[in-house]
């Protein structure tokens, strides 16, 4: 018998409690000060959360491709290195901007998420046929 009061009681305050969580949710302001979706989300080293969410938002450059004001959109790069990367096509891979020294390394983290080398033509698989031996 004490264990069902007991087991009552537990009922009843959950059926208390659930609708008095609902409202206080509900009641929040429109833009707190820590979003909740944040606040059950560990932190996030900050070099990853920038560099995460532009990767996600944009198609990455092409460095062998893009037009020299698409390059200089990129996050720290002038007129100067836009037309340095130009100059310096075809790239095989992006840390060529590194090697070639257009870039520093610096530079380059900042945008190694943001670029690709891909090719600008494609490349030919077809082979040539032998001719038929009689």
């Amino acid at each position: 018998m004490k264990s069902r009061i007991q087991m009552l009681t537990l009922v009843a305050a959950a059926a208390v409690a659930l609708p008095l969580v609902a409202f206080a949710q509900e009641s929040t302001p429109a833009n707190p000060a820590t979003p909740p979706a944040a606040a059950a989300k560990p932190a996030a080293p900050a070099h990853h959360s920038s560099t995460h969410s532009s990767t996600t938002s944009a198609p990455k450059v092409n460095l062998n491709s893009a037009t020299k004001e698409e390059l200089a959109k990129l996050p720290g790069f002038t007129d100067e290195i836009a037309d340095k990367i130009i100059a310096a096509r075809p790239f095989k891979s992006r840390s060529e901007l590194v090697d070639k020294k257009i870039v520093t390394k610096e530079e380059y983290e900042k945008v190694h998420n943001l670029v690709s080398a891909k090719s600008s033509t494609p490349s030919s698989t077809s082979t040539k046929s032998e001719p038929k031996k009689s």
